[in-house]
């Protein structure tokens, strides 16, 4: 039960984009279209469920042991480079359509505060679902990422098909691009807001 509700929290009700605003930067500039969008999310996806996974096990037995905790940030930096140069290279090899499409985007996974906001979360923050207050464990904490990183997908993928169709639509000409975006994603926010009745 605790899982499903870390699942469901971190998708829904805590959504890394909709009620955290975190990780806007790719998530308005990627959301055009629904091809990038699915391939931005899915690199998102693997990099913040692999960095968290990583963090956690370099903060628990390096940087604590060592009394290095004020090493975090950078290490965690590049920790997170590190993946985002291999998701870079697999999808050069792989899909040079895709890799082509995300173009810069690709590249900021690296400054995507939501990556290094989820990695540090799972490290510092207290979380009680059902018991005691306590820091995640590896088990925990791969869930969070994951579900944290599939709540940002869900929202990078429902607002590039309301983008795609906004686009086909007569929209005044004064909110055409970035301004009705904006309205839409904030519309969007609100409606997840209704999620917080749930947990």
């Amino acid at each position: 039960m605790e899982y499903f509700l870390i699942i469901i929290s971190a998708i829904f009700v805590n959504n890394i984009v909709l009620a955290q605003f975190l990780g806007v930067c790719p998530f308005l500039g990627v959301s055009s279209r629904l091809s990038t969008a699915t391939g931005m999310s899915g690199a998102v996806c693997f990099v913040i469920t692999l960095a968290t996974v990583v963090t956690y096990l370099l903060n628990t037995y390096v940087l604590v042991p060592l009394g290095l905790e004020f090493l975090q940030t950078i290490s965690f930096i590049l920790v997170i480079a590190a993946l985002v140069q291999m998701v870079e290279i697999v999808l050069k090899k792989t899909s040079p359509s895709l890799y082509a499409a995300l173009g810069i985007f690709l590249p900021l996974i690296t400054t995507n505060c939501a990556v290094l906001g989820v990695a540090i979360t799972v490290v510092s923050k207290e979380f009680s679902f059902g018991g005691a207050p306590h820091l995640m464990n590896l088990g925990e904490a791969t869930v969070y990422a994951l579900a944290t990183s599939l709540g940002y997908g869900l929202a990078m993928i429902l607002f590039a098909g309301m983008r795609e169709q906004l686009a086909g639509n007569d929209v005044p000409k004064a909110f055409k691009g970035l301004p009705i975006a904006f309205i839409t994603v904030g519309i969007m926010a609100m409606a997840f807001l209704g999620f917080s009745g749930i947990v």
